[in-house]
């Protein structure tokens, strides 16, 4: 079987489970969605989702936001880890949004990139989830899952998502983004796997006789 075709089977399976994703992290536009994405890296979606709501009570808007001093961002953001990294970040991307961009966050991947504390990952978010542009944003769940399928080399992230593009279609990017993402989690974490418990992993073995 040619790796296309496992790919479009594996989409078959993700549709039957996951067939409306929805993005787990809380947020009410481009600008809240930003915010919570760069509070996810190294941090779970539902501590994310306990600390914006506290965060956006003070300050929901890059207006609001750089009136705060990266101190009182951080003592709220604290439980998310990585804490002045991130709040200094968030402190600065939201003037550089208030001073750049009239308080509107941009909808290109290179003007989102060149925002503090904003890479590749969370610009890709960004695009897909607010804009609703395609993107297929790569993380820890994505990159594992595509190499124990068999979809990518799994030498680097950048190397998955190009992999990734160019077996699904466009039109199922953002899709599959949040199916993968949620499958993983479902079924194929990074440690206590059971492959023969795994709808797509378990398929994947009996193929080849892993």
């Amino acid at each position: 079987m040619q790796k296309s075709e496992r790919a479009e089977k594996i989409g078959q399976i993700l549709d039957e489970l996951f067939p409306s994703p929805a993005i787990p992290l809380q947020h009410r536009d481009p600008y809240t969605l930003l915010i919570a994405v760069l509070l996810s890296a190294q941090c779970t979606d539902v501590r994310v989702n306990s600390i914006t709501p506290v965060l956006f009570a003070m300050a929901s808007t890059p207006q609001q936001m750089e009136l705060l001093s990266v101190e009182e961002i951080a003592a709220i953001i604290r439980p998310c880890g990585l804490t002045h990294t991130k709040a200094k970040a968030i402190q600065a991307l939201s003037a550089l949004l208030m001073k750049k961009y009239g308080g509107e966050v941009p909808r290109t991947f290179e003007e989102l990139e060149e925002l503090p504390g904003v890479g590749h990952k969370t610009a890709s978010v960004v695009m897909a989830q607010a804009f609703h542009i395609a993107a297929f944003p790569v993380d820890t769940h994505i990159h594992r899952c595509a190499k124990r399928w068999l979809l990518s080399s799994g030498k680097t992230v950048v190397q998955t998502e190009k992999e990734l593009k160019e077996l699904f279609p466009k039109e199922s990017w953002i899709r599959r983004h949040l199916q993968i993402i949620y499958f993983a989690r479902a079924f194929c974490p990074a440690k206590g796997h059971n492959p023969s418990r795994c709808p797509i992993c378990s398929w994947i073995s009996h193929l080849y006789q892993i």
